[in-house]
């Protein structure tokens, strides 16, 4: 099921929230103020966000706005007592998809969430078929990756790898979550295979070009970037 952030400061309403959709199967991770809000956010890949309005540190509006600024996609909802109409106007210029007021009913909330992760995969079905980021490109059904026009030959983990990559651009992904998004096996933390394999797949998409896509952020994962 779809991997949830959630950026609540009062307790109660985080618990029931993340009890909730954890009861409907959703995996949910909960954050009680906006720092560690934004630092999960950037580093760990999600599948929806819902944002309070009112977090201690950096607000939920600012949280969002950060987001879409470094290019994170992904649907956000927020949540506020604030219900004027400039409230909402400021929370979908900050980058919302959606708004919702307290107090809410939980089946209200769960059919927004619903809405807009399907409303996300609709949108990214049509595009599926070739990712792309800069001048590199991978076509999911033909299983052919090209850079700046040049085609490149890779082997089966080297191409599951690099649909990870492009499956989560300008996100810090964690050498755990690569291995078992690219290979479904858990990780080995006494092995290096993903840093092998990720040296690999440098060779073929950036050697003999001028810009360096896959970045390294030391004892934290990859980003590409």
């Amino acid at each position: 099921m779809p991997k949830i952030g959630l950026a609540e400061d009062d307790l109660k309403i985080s618990g029931l929230i993340k009890n909730g959709l954890e009861e409907q199967g959703y995996d949910v991770a909960a954050f009680n103020n906006g720092e560690a809000a934004l630092q999960a956010f950037r580093s760990e890949p999600f599948d929806l966000l819902i944002l309070d309005v009112m977090l201690p540190g950096i607000s939920g509006t600012l949280l969002c706005k950060s987001l879409r600024e470094q290019g994170l996609a992904l649907p956000i909802l927020m949540l506020t007592a604030l219900g004027t109409l400039d409230d909402k106007l400021t929370g979908f210029n900050s980058g919302a998809d959606d708004y919702l007021v307290k107090p809410f009913h939980f089946k209200e909330l769960l059919a927004r969430i619903e809405a807009l992760l399907r409303r996300s995969k609709d949108q990214e079905q049509p595009s599926d078929k070739v990712l792309s980021f800069d001048d590199l490109t991978l076509n999911t059904l033909s299983k052919e990756v090209q850079r700046a026009g040049v085609q490149i030959v890779l082997t089966a983990k080297e191409y599951a790898l690099l649909e990870v990559f492009l499956r989560h651009p300008n996100q810090l992904l964690s050498r755990q979550y690569i291995a078992e998004q690219a290979w479904d096996v858990n990780f080995d933390t006494g092995t290096n295979v993903v840093d092998v394999y990720v040296n690999f797949l440098r060779n073929k998409i950036e050697k003999g070009f001028d810009k360096k896509l896959i970045h390294t952020r030391i004892n934290m994962g990859y980003i590409l970037k």
